[in-house]
């Protein structure tokens, strides 16, 4: 465990690189790109509603 803690970065970051090359060989390059793109935009409109409050104003209305 102690070896864990000490390289937890570098593991974290070899996973990483591992899943990605993985997406790379088997979904392509340029599905990856857009996987990415998407998956960033629908964390940019999760958090721009979070934080606006849009959802909690929708939810007291009903």
């Amino acid at each position: 465990m102690d070896l864990f803690e000490r390289y937890r970065y570098p593991i974290i970051g070899g996973i990483i690189g591992c899943i990605i090359a993985v997406c790379i060989f088997t979904i392509g390059f340029w599905k990856m790109i857009l996987l990415f793109l998407l998956i960033g935009l629908g964390i940019f409109v999760g958090l721009y509603l979070q934080r606006t409050g849009i959802i909690e104003q929708i939810k007291k209305k009903k």
